[in-house]
């Protein structure tokens, strides 16, 4: 559509919403106190944490707001201000078998601010006595200790550092009240984020040399609580936002889409649930004494899912995930790997672990994401040693064998890193002639580059380049020689795609 079609359209913002009531929560949302300080303006938290709260305040159980911190992107906070802190969220996928969308205008955010402009209004935020939650998404390198920060910085450079400041603030406008900690949900994807980021902090603070009574405060009223998010969210559809703009009737410069599918998992104390009734809202949460065997379900599920196929599907011709998705080959593939060798080694009821793959797939299944193959295959050697490798050995705790569709999936790896030049960065690897960029650590490129190159084509060529792969202690955790069958396992599976194809070989597999 063009552009000049949507050019007469209104902006979305508060003045447009007062003339449109019908779009918003009929309560006055804008009389809610501001409860949630957010660090990060980015599409993940507003289509996750945001669009949550959004939901508990259009059934009445939250009745707060949300200030927003500019993290990496100061222009999404100004435009926020600009759209009176609302924006439309479209979710959209495959849900119990179904197509699924919902759109609503998101109004739980009350404000930006930009830290660096006006600092003196960050740290005010701290004297709220009903800012009551802190949640974060400041990428995976976010919750970093950074000796180079200063308390007298404004603001500082780390996240941890400025969340310091905010701690020390509370503490003083409070005069160290227990009941004024904060709840601090850190949505960053690394283990145990909750814990990683109190360390940070308190390496901050000591080495401010923090008062010892602040730092108590800091350590005993706040809770810092260890999550697990899970959305694909999509963010600005660029490629159809002159339709979409059209059919809401404004502009929305901060329009965002993501998948149906939703999971966060909080692990603290069981007062969390009450306090955030996002279930009762009817949102996919779980408050948990102990979030490791969801984190575990997670990793060996939906990530396993995607490291046991992905390398494999994209020698066998497939781009996209939804194409591994409408191909019976490798669908069935990927069923088998996870039902059947995934799934029993996992300590969470089959019910439970049966509905979670059975989303997966839907998701996976999901028209409107795009997810190309070889985004997913970057740093595939640690994604085996974490996704699929602890799934293996405790399938050949239970079996006394190895589960023949995991182990296919090594092979597959070691024939993906096929290549002998590598070139900006990347290995070089071919499809159809066709050239294809492997991204790894630049040590692991290096080792397939120079195995390859000596590569002998006979049966004794491929058992010595798998062998050569499997005892690598340094990428793997162990020799993987050592695990009965598996050299074996692996080198026939080797020779099957070098001699007969990918495709072929899938079919003995499957």
């Amino acid at each position: 559509m063009d552009a000049s079609t949507t050019a007469t359209l209104p902006r979305l913002n508060a003045e447009f919403l007062k003339q449109h009531p019908e779009l918003v929560p009929e309560e006055s949302v804008a009389s809610f106190p501001e409860r949630v300080l957010q660090f990060g303006a980015g599409v993940f938290l507003r289509g996750f944490v945001d669009w949550m709260i959004d939901g508990m305040n259009r059934k009445g159980l939250f009745r707060g707001r949300v200030v927003v911190v500019a993290s990496m992107t100061p222009q999404t906070v100004t435009t926020l201000n600009q759209q009176s802190g609302a924006y439309t969220h479209l979710a959209r996928g495959i849900e119990n078998g179904g197509l699924v969308e919902e759109k609503r205008i998101i109004t739980s955010i009350s404000r930006g601010i930009d830290p660096h402009k006006n600092f003196d209004e960050y740290l005010k935020c701290a004297h709220n006595p009903d800012l009551r939650f802190i949640v974060s998404n400041t990428t995976e390198a976010g919750i970093v200790y950074r000796a180079e920060d200063r308390q007298i910085d404004r603001p500082p450079v780390s996240f941890p550092a400025k969340l310091t400041q905010l701690l020390i603030e509370r503490y003083k406008a409070f005069e160290g009240d227990a009941s004024k900690g904060f709840v601090l949900l850190p949505c960053e994807l690394i283990e145990r984020n909750g814990e990683k980021l109190k360390e940070a902090v308190l390496q901050t603070a000591a080495n401010w040399s923090v008062d010892p009574h602040i730092v108590r405060w800091i350590d005993e009223a706040n809770i810092f609580a260890n999550t697990l998010v899970d959305r694909i969210v999509t963010g600005f559809p660029r490629d159809e936002i002159q339709t979409l703009w059209k059919e809401c009737g404004y502009i929305d410069e901060l329009f965002n889409t993501s998948e149906v599918f939703h999971l966060w998992v909080i692990e603290g104390p069981s007062a969390l649930a009450r306090e955030l009734p996002l279930r009762e809202a009817g949102f996919n949460v779980i408050f948990a004494e102990d979030m490791t065997p969801y984190r575990e379900r997670k990793v060996r599920i939906l990530n396993g899912a995607h490291t046991a196929t992905v390398l494999a599907a994209y020698q066998a011709g497939e781009n996209l995930v939804g194409g591994c998705m409408k191909d019976p080959l490798i669908r069935d593939f990927m069923t088998h790997a996870i039902y059947d060798e995934v799934i029993p080694t996992l300590t969470l009821p089959k019910q439970e672990l049966d509905a979670f793959a059975g989303a997966v797939f839907e998701r996976f299944s999901n028209p409107f994401i795009h997810h190309a193959l070889l985004n997913i295959s970057l740093n595939s050697v640690s994604k085996y040693k974490a996704r699929l490798l602890p799934s293996v050995a405790q399938y050949f705790q239970m079996k006394g064998e190895l589960p023949s569709r995991l182990t296919f999936a090594l092979a597959a790896l070691i024939t993906f890193y096929r290549g002998t030049e590598v070139r900006d960065g990347a290995l070089i690897g071919h499809r159809s002639g066709e050239e294809y960029r492997i991204q790894d650590g630049q040590a692991i490129l290096e080792t397939f580059a120079r195995l390859w190159s000596g590569f002998d084509e006979s049966a004794e060529g491929i058992r010595k380049l798998t062998e050569s792969v499997l005892q690598r202690e340094d990428w793997w955790g162990k020799d993987l020689r050592q695990l009965p069958g598996m050299t074996q396992g692996v080198s026939g599976y080797v020779e099957s795609i070098l001699n007969h194809g990918m495709r072929t070989t899938l079919q003995q597999v499957s």
